[in-house]
């Protein structure tokens, strides 16, 4: 039974019962706590945790998963992978323990004609919580005592490593046979008994979370829920006949591809095996994050996605490949993914420029830093066998190599790495790189006098889409960094209005500036406007005449033709993306870009120069558009409206439920 079939089947049982069926999220997490979607329920967490209400009482979905924890596993042992699809069903409020353990059993053991899975009875057991009483009495309709097993936190009590929700779970199991490993069931070995579904009681919010097994459970959750997990590939391992995950059919295609390209023959040598699955695993998870927006980056998602396609390449030079290889198995990862997401064929071409970029990178990357790491091993030998941290912060801030690539280098020379000294010097060096942000959004200013700021002036009401000159009363001073009741002439000042035309920096468009004038003719100059913290508003201003006062009344002005200026440049810069998307292609994606009055920056990622025709084209087209002299039109309406418009979201920006739309 295919992976594609799999999953089609577990989405329709659920229909069949009143489930709704949800498309999978973007593994981009809407979610402060994570980095990327790890677990199926990541886009319900909300209704688990009834901070919104459920639009269903039931739902289904086969979501998109990426852990990296153990990522050096990969390959290591057949049970870890960093990308997978959890098949689940989700009640709210509805059913529980026996609804859940009922639908779960039906699809296992159904007849494949009737939609099942058909899996035998006499090899299914199940787990359940030490003190899980109920759910113990409920397997028991089903298998017989002795092939139920209770466990403690570390195996039957889920959560997401984060606050949120929790409770103890259900899991199971299906005995591939003496083989595999030794009788006893799960609790004697996981390898012969492989989980293949876990159903998670969802009962109780959890506060700290500081270990799998440590935290605090604050209480109740509004409601029960239900929560499980079905791992597809564990299943496709089960129902294909293969002995692990890495030759299922969405796997094996991508491992015989890398294969091929290097002359490697799986099950020939146990390095060769190691690397043709962290190959296989690795390259299927590039895919499906580019695939969702991730591109190659030092920071965050994108550190993640630049360590697995590096690994990947690296791997593959192991292997014995002496050309490029990333077009090769991206073209594989497409054709074994594709029947479950159409939407990476139609991405093909973004995708593989994307990774065959980073390749590029990363091959000119290599060479020069496997020079440098080669010289400072007689050092690091020298010095006891440890490569010291200024080197491997060397390797990093000036080659590109990550720690983790130095790490394997060094292990394979029987050297340590100082990672304690490296991630001092990373950490100077992230926290000189944040005060430099910090200066231009906060001038410097202590943060404690912004809230203070904060508590004595409160916020500020925005009029700025209305009118350009706004009355409104001073409420806040900070000078040198410090709240004061007035300015003098001279002094550079941050002020906070109750209400202000002033638009703060957001969005792509730069602060605007202009004038606050008090009523005995005293002004300030406004110079910049940011938002110093969420709620406070701070003009950035000189007193260029008189004196500034507390809770004086005053007319703020904005210097409307500057605005203007900036707008258009703002509004080209939509222009000229749009233009070098149609003429590039999707992969011509805005990374950056700079507004000023009367001129502006675009940056995007290429894999090459663009030639010049290209440059031409676009500069004759946005030309004709400017002096077309169109209208332009600004409204609000809401995200869904937007796309449907025909707007574009950008992976990595925040939008609310409400956005505004500038449409020329």
């Amino acid at each position: 039974m295919s992976s594609a079939d799999i999953r089609q089947r577990f989405l329709a049982h659920f229909e069949k019962y009143e489930h709704t069926v949800v498309p999978s999220a973007s593994l981009i997490a809407d979610d402060p706590t994570l980095l990327l979607v790890n677990a199926g329920m990541v886009p319900f967490k909300p209704y688990f945790l009834g901070e919104v209400p459920p639009p269903y009482k039931r739902a289904t979905s086969v979501q998109k998963c990426v852990r990296t924890l153990d990522i050096e596993e990969v390959g290591k042992t057949t049970r870890h992978g960093s990308f997978f699809q959890m098949a689940g069903n989700f009640s709210f409020g509805d059913y529980f323990k026996k609804g859940a353990i009922d639908l779960a059993w039906m699809l296992l053991t159904g007849s494949v004609d009737e939609g099942g899975y058909g899996m035998a009875e006499d090899r299914l057991w199940a787990t359940v919580y030490l003190d899980d009483d109920e759910a113990f009495e409920l397997w028991r309709r089903y298998v017989p005592e002795s092939r139920i097993q209770r466990r403690d936190k570390a195996d039957n009590y889920w959560h997401m490593g984060v606050p949120g929700p929790g409770g103890p779970c259900s899991e199971i199991y299906y005995d591939r046979g003496s083989e595999y490993g030794r009788e006893g069931g799960p609790i004697a070995d996981e390898d012969r008994y492989l989980e293949v579904w876990n159903l998670v009681f969802m009962q109780e919010q959890l506060s700290a979370v500081r270990s799998k097994v440590d935290f605090d459970i604050v209480g109740p959750l509004p409601a029960q829920n239900i929560d499980t997990g079905m791992g597809l590939e564990r299943v496709a391992t089960v129902l294909q006949g293969v002995d692990n995950l890495y030759e299922i059919d969405t796997s094996r295609e991508i491992l015989d591809r890398a294969a091929d390209l290097t002359g490697a023959r799986y099950g020939a040598a146990v390095d060769s095996d190691v690397r043709l699955r962290v190959v296989a695993d690795h390259a299927r998870t590039a895919l499906m994050l580019i695939g969702d927006g991730v591109t190659p980056s030092n920071e965050g998602r994108g550190y993640v996605l630049r360590r697995i396609l590096r690994r990947t390449v690296r791997s593959m030079r192991l292997l014995g490949a002496g050309e490029p290889v990333m077009a090769s198995l991206m073209e594989a990862s497409i054709s074994a993914m594709g029947p479950q997401y159409p939407e990476l064929v139609s991405s093909a071409g973004r995708i593989t420029t994307v990774a065959v970029a980073e390749e590029g990178s990363f091959l000119e990357t290599l060479t020069k830093g496997a020079t440098v790491f080669d010289s400072a091993v007689p050092a690091a030998r020298a010095a006891g066998g440890v490569l010291s941290g200024d080197a491997a912060f060397s390797l990093h801030d000036t080659y590109g190599f990550p720690i983790d690539l130095t790490l394997e280098m060094a292990a394979e020379q029987g050297l340590s790495v100082d990672e304690e000294g490296f991630r001092s010097l990373m950490a100077e060096q992230r926290s000189r790189a944040k005060a430099d942000a910090k200066a231009k959004k906060t001038g410097g200013a202590d943060l404690g006098a912004y809230r203070s700021l904060l508590e004595t002036a409160g916020g500020t009401e925005f009029t700025g889409y209305a009118e350009v000159s706004s009355e409104a009363v001073l409420r806040g001073l900070l000078v040198d960094g410090a709240l004061a009741p007035s300015a003098a002439e001279g002094s550079v000042v941050e002020v906070v209005l109750d209400r202000s035309p002033f638009y703060a920096e957001a969005g792509g468009q730069k602060a605007d500036a202009g004038r606050i004038v008090l009523p005995d003719g005293s002004e300030l100059l406004v110079g910049d406007v940011q938002h110093a913290l969420p709620g406070l508003t701070v003009h950035k201003a000189r007193v260029v005449s008189g004196e500034a006062r507390v809770g004086t009344s005053v007319l703020a002005k904005v210097d409307v033709e500057r605005r203007r200026s900036i707008s258009r440049a703002h509004t080209a810069t939509h222009l000229v993306h749009t233009a070098f998307r149609a003429a590039l292609g999707e992969q011509a994606t805005q990374a950056g870009s700079e507004n000023n009055p009367g001129r502006f920056r675009f940056d995007f990622a290429s894999p090459s120069a663009v030639p010049a025709s290209v440059l031409a084209d676009v500069e004759q087209e946005i030309n004709e558009i400017a002096l077309a002299d169109l209208e332009v039109r600004a409204f609000v309406t809401s995200q869904d409206e937007a796309r449907r418009l025909g707007a574009m979201a950008l992976f990595g920006e925040k939008y609310g439920d409400q956005v505004r739309v500038v449409e020329v």
